[in-house]
């Protein structure tokens, strides 16, 4: 005998809902911890997340590379449960915070200089080279200062193209604060900031479009996070530091540079671009979780601070593999204990 059709109809109605109501997978009850701010850390970030959710399927993350000066404003208007930076914050941000903000060090890594001249040539730069190039004032790549500090290279005749981010940008903060640092003109003409009055040179968004650029325009040369040009296969130059040395970008020379910084800081707003080390690449920062000490939101809260204390535990593993510096294990040990203050 054959089941009617409206029983038949019912019969699946019926099963859905049972599978609807014990059966559906209840990502509603997983809480979204949402972030935004550099994209300098993104490809570590992204590992980071990714890994985590797997260790605590409890939890789920949203982050958005908008750039430093992006985040900062974002969790100023608590729209994100935290910032990521890697330029720390302005005392006047941090003033018309609604509460106040901690700095937290993740990891450091390296502004790279990349270049597209034909047939990928090893360069060295001296740091009056690099701040008169981002000053416009050496206009083509056959410059008798760069054959001079580059004479087993032949330099072809070629306009030198300079690219930098048109975005707020931690990736511009820490470039800036070591040509500042390097450069007195610099520091008075443009100075140091997450966007700055460029002199010279071609806007692009995120680190990913500085690459873009680089790779499209021959003659052109610019900074980005050296994860993105190892990504791209983008050569990088070695920069000349204050012992006399030329040294490539490496996680190992970011935490030269680290180690030699002053790490005493209670608020770890620590600069290391330029860092005295022997084998220190100087054009280095840290990057920063911006966190309220008093979040709004106590479940995402303790979710996020077993996330920021694996990340700096286990987590660090993931570091240099991914061409970032893990923090030294004294800064590492000061920054877990400031974390009993967020409540």
């Amino acid at each position: 005998m054959r089941i009617p059709n409206a029983w038949n109809l019912f019969l699946l109605l019926a099963l859905a809902l049972l599978w609807l109501m014990f059966g559906a997978p209840r990502n509603e009850t997983r809480p979204l911890i949402n972030g935004a701010g550099a994209s300098f850390p993104y490809p570590l970030y992204a590992r980071w997340f990714t890994t985590y959710e797997r260790l605590d399927p409890s939890v789920r993350f949203n982050y958005q590379a908008i750039g430093s000066g992006g985040g900062q404003q974002q969790l100023l208007h608590q729209t994100v449960d935290f910032g990521a930076s890697d330029s720390p914050m302005r005392e006047a941000l941090l003033r018309a915070a609604p509460g106040k903000i901690l700095h937290i060090p993740m990891v450091a890594g390296a502004d790279a200089l990349a270049y597209n001249l034909p047939g990928s040539p090893p360069l060295r730069f001296t740091a009056d080279i690099v701040a008169d190039i981002f000053l416009g004032r050496i206009h083509s790549w056959d410059d008798p200062r760069l054959a001079r500090i580059n004479p087993e290279i032949r330099l072809p005749s070629l306009p030198l193209v300079v690219v930098h981010r048109s975005d707020g940008s931690g990736t511009t903060y820490i470039f800036t604060d070591y040509l500042s640092k390097v450069s007195p003109e610099w520091a008075r003409i443009a100075g140091r900031g997450t966007a700055v009055r460029w002199p010279t040179g071609i806007g692009a968004k995120g680190n990913e479009g500085v690459a873009g650029q680089i790779r499209s325009l021959p003659g052109s040369i610019g900074y980005l996070e050296l994860a993105f040009a190892v990504q791209n296969r983008l050569p990088v130059a070695a920069i000349q530091n204050p012992s006399g040395n030329y040294v490539l970008p490496s996680p190992r020379s970011v935490t030269e540079a680290l180690e030699s910084s002053a790490l005493d800081r209670s608020d770890f707003r620590i600069s290391i671009a330029n860092a005295e080390g022997p084998w220190a690449y100087p054009i280095a920062g840290l990057t920063w979780l911006l966190l309220y000490q008093n979040p709004p939101n106590q479940e995402k809260a303790k979710k996020l601070l077993a996330f920021v204390r694996w990340c700096l535990t286990d987590g660090q593993a993931f570091a240099a593999p991914l061409d970032y510096a893990p923090l030294p294990p004294r800064l590492r040990e000061r920054v877990l204990e400031s974390l009993r203050e967020i409540r």
